[in-house]
């Protein structure tokens, strides 16, 4: 048997636990409802997953915030506390085979992504909030000598996670760590198309020791349960990773309630500048091929904007028709392939759409570009030139394997194209002048900018954006400060 077959055989098999996670145990939604989790690679039902309802967030939070009250978890001894979160690492290490399955089988994703980025991300993630637990200090303010003020990082308590689809492992691990390791209780609202790894994640932290009413999950549809979440008055915070429109709503919700702080990550349109003296043209290509193609486009920081400087389209384009040579598109249970199909009927239609503007303002298709519709998912790498600086395509999000490339007359032009979107996540820039590029990079209104390189990531620094692709970091040490209030302590020694 093949490990194609071997991998189509255990999606099949796959009978994954779908309930809410509360209070350290599944349980059903108080309503009884469910909705069935169909999977994108063939359209089997995986399983009908609880819809959570108010009720349900309302009972969780109710256990997330008498756990941060009793200080079951919050007043541990930080030593205590890292060892749980480490085994809690371990045992994501010791289960990656089906967290990874889960995610493949949820979104679509390869099963290769799965198992060797998305499941020990997620762990080393968790690993490292860990770690941070005994050796993150507070502080003595410089106040005069007759006093003494301390700055001391309190939880802030119940915090309530809404997580996207595209990656729900990595992103739900990117809430969880600094939110625990600060001594927070959470709820977590996973996206309803992609809720399995996040009741994984909750079942194995339960077992590492992390207390009953820490970690909750509650599965649903955002109008009901994540709205729920989000206008819940015992919510100190709400954590979301989403579409803009609905970043929005997470703002007004949190008005209208009690003035919770909201972190949003939302969407990107990020641009890959190639400047002309970028002296590896087939590394930008290349580089800039899986920017946009991994993930079939549906990462929120995806380049998929590339503004060429005059004089080395030609060659770019032609090193990008050869990374699509071997570039794998396939069958996502197949360990070779490189990109695989959208994860919904919902999503493909909306990249349809999308593909139906190619021409209506000069653009030229240079590959792909072809639609799909019935049960097929998989959109071809797709790359159109031409394109207007303030064209739909240029400017909307499209989260799909779509390139656009935008001719810039010189470096100016070039900057005032790449800030010219409303978004602000990331991008790049490609120069062999060490000088020039760190000059272009730090007038780019990005939250992350990388130079002669993308998509490099890793804990240990922080993301987010600025302008409509939200506020706020995932991260890094600076997370902690997110996930905490600082207060201070003013002891008058006279």
């Amino acid at each position: 048997m093949s490990e194609t077959n071997a991998w189509q055989i255990r999606a099949v098999e796959l009978q994954p636990q779908s309930k809410a996670f509360i209070d350290g145990e599944y349980v059903d939604a108080a309503s009884g409802k469910t909705f069935d989790n169909f999977s994108p690679h063939d359209g089997h039902l995986i399983s009908k997953v609880a819809a959570g309802e108010t009720e349900d967030i309302n009972r969780a939070v109710a256990c997330a915030k008498k756990t941060f009250d009793d200080g079951t978890w919050r007043d541990m001894n930080p030593r205590d506390k890292k060892i749980i979160m480490l085994r809690w690492a371990e045992l994501l290490g010791e289960h990656r085979e089906e967290l990874a399955l889960l995610e493949a089988v949820d979104t679509g994703r390869p099963i290769s992504d799965a198992l060797n980025v998305d499941a020990p991300n997620s762990m080393q993630v968790i690993q490292w909030y860990g770690e941070t637990i005994d050796k993150t200090y507070d502080e003595v303010a410089p106040v005069p000598g007759g006093a003494l003020a301390l700055v001391t990082r309190e939880p802030l308590g119940v915090v309530g996670a809404i997580v996207p689809w595209n990656y729900p492992m990595i992103i739900t691990s990117w809430k969880l760590g600094p939110a625990i390791a600060m001594g927070n209780s959470i709820v977590v609202k996973p996206a309803e198309n992609s809720s399995l790894s996040a009741l994984k994640m909750a079942e194995l932290a339960v077992a590492a020791g992390l207390p009953n009413g820490v970690f909750n999950v509650v599965p649903g549809f955002g109008a009901e349960a994540g709205q729920a979440l989000a206008r819940h008055m015992d919510v100190a915070k709400i954590a979301f990773t989403g579409s803009g429109a609905t970043g929005r709503k997470m703002m007004q919700y949190a008005a209208e309630s009690n003035m919770k702080q909201v972190c949003l990550e939302l969407g990107g349109k990020s641009a890959q500048v190639i400047l002309s003296d970028c002296s590896d043209l087939e590394k930008a290509a290349i580089t800039i091929g899986w920017a946009i193609y991994y993930n079939a486009g549906q990462t929120c920081n995806a380049g998929s904007r590339i503004i060429v400087e005059r004089g080395v389209k030609e060659e770019l384009f032609a090193h990008l028709n050869k990374f699509l040579e071997s570039f794998v598109v396939g069958d996502q249970f197949d360990p070779n392939t490189q990109m695989a199909g959208l994860v919904s009927k919902v999503q493909r239609d909306r990249v349809n759409s999308y593909l139906d503007l190619i021409g209506q303002e000069g653009e030229k298709l240079i590959f792909g570009g072809q639609k799909t519709s019935g049960d097929n998912l998989l959109i071809q790498p797709t790359l159109i030139d031409e394109v207007k600086p303030d064209s739909r395509l240029a400017q909307e999000e499209i989260f799909g394997p779509v390139l656009v490339a935008i001719d810039a007359k010189d470096e100016v032009d070039a900057l005032r194209i790449a800030n010219g979107t409303e978004y602000g996540l990331a991008a790049s820039v490609w120069s062999s002048n060490i000088t020039r590029a760190h000059k272009f990079a730090r007038k780019l209104r990005a939250g992350t900018v990388w130079i002669n390189t993308f998509d490099m990531l890793d804990v240990v620094t922080p993301f987010g954006g600025f302008g409509a692709s939200g506020g706020g970091r995932d991260k890094s040490l600076h997370a902690l400060d997110d996930y905490s209030g600082l207060k201070t302590t003013w002891v008058d020694l006279n």
